[in-house]
């Protein structure tokens, strides 16, 4: 197995606001393998935003390890913080306005980036044409965003952010602003450059679409990461009588995706809340090892309710 290109430990965020302190993130872990395609899913609130703002260098944890590519994004100077931004990691925002600068025409934008990378001007006029053929821009390099499409705006955003050859690229609702047919084809587009290229994307997205297509989809509920929806290699033929028809917090048919509670370093793990509302743990849960598996109970319940145990 590689080594992980992202590596989250234990990762604490606290913003304060006036006397308040809001603990966007609580102990979040997180490991990405070079090559993979993963979104980030959770409600409003959740932390998964935080999350890719630490991630691509915009934002301080306030504990815990963040690694990304070998940096330390908790100990790096401002000098090599620049050079994170610039090499290490490209950004897709769902606003194309804070994708593009728009007096400058397309094939401009994607060579600013190389610009502030210190590349010649031949080599980055070459790699910005490259670039936006890749993407399905070629020859349409001369126009300003005004004059795109909103599709056509988030390639050439595509574009900027690979223009100095990152190893992670980091999409916020990419295809947010997007109508289903156009989003359908960012999202081909995404997925063609990651097999390409081998290139790691993380999407924070609210889009089942998406998350029905990555690798892995992980949710994240009240800072810290709660399960983990791999598509599986081949669909089952059938599904048994005691598995769910869909996953129980992404809604993927459980035929082509398989979930799983997350258990983080210390043992602790979030159960859904459907399971909270369905059984009367009030905060407490008898464990029992039996066998080859745990089972959770509701205190006192002696393991004789009907269908009682989580396994």
């Amino acid at each position: 197995m590689p080594e992980p290109l992202v590596i989250c430990d234990n990762l604490v965020k606290i913003y304060k606001v006036a006397d308040l302190e809001v603990v966007a993130l609580q102990g979040l872990d997180l490991e990405v393998s070079p090559g993979e395609m993963i979104a980030i899913v959770g409600v409003s609130g959740s932390g998964k935003t935080t999350l890719l703002n630490i991630l691509s260098g915009l934002d301080l944890p306030s504990a815990g390890k963040c690694l990304v590519d070998g940096n330390d994004l908790t100990r790096l100077s401002q000098a090599q913080r620049i050079n994170y931004e610039r090499f290490t990691v490209g950004h897709v925002w769902q606003q194309s306005g804070r994708n593009l600068l728009p007096e400058l025409s397309i094939q401009a934008n994607v060579e600013l980036p190389q610009v502030l990378g210190g590349v010649a001007p031949a080599l980055r006029a070459r790699r910005a044409r490259e670039l936006l053929e890749l993407v399905g821009l070629a020859g349409m390099g001369y126009k300003r965003p005004d004059q795109l499409s909103g599709g056509e705006q988030q390639r050439a955003a595509i574009a900027v952010a690979l223009a100095n050859q990152p190893k992670l690229l980091l999409g916020d609702e990419p295809t947010g602003e997007l109508d289903s047919a156009t989003a359908g084809e960012i999202l081909a587009l995404l997925r063609s450059l990651n097999r390409q290229l081998g290139l790691t994307i993380i999407l924070v997205t609210h889009d089942v679409a998406i998350a029905s297509v990555v690798d892995r989809t992980i949710a994240i509920r009240d800072g810290r990461t709660s399960t983990e929806t791999v598509r599986r290699e081949a669909p089952l033929e059938a599904v048994s009588e005691h598995t769910l028809a869909v996953s129980a917090i992404i809604g993927l048919p459980s035929e082509t995706h398989r979930e799983s509670v997350l258990i983080d370093r210390v043992g602790r793990l979030q159960l859904p809340k459907e399971a909270l509302e369905g059984f009367p743990f009030n905060g407490r849960a008898e464990v029992r090892i039996v066998n080859d598996h745990v089972e959770l109970w509701p205190p006192g319940s002696g393991g004789e309710m009907n269908g009682g145990s989580l396994n």
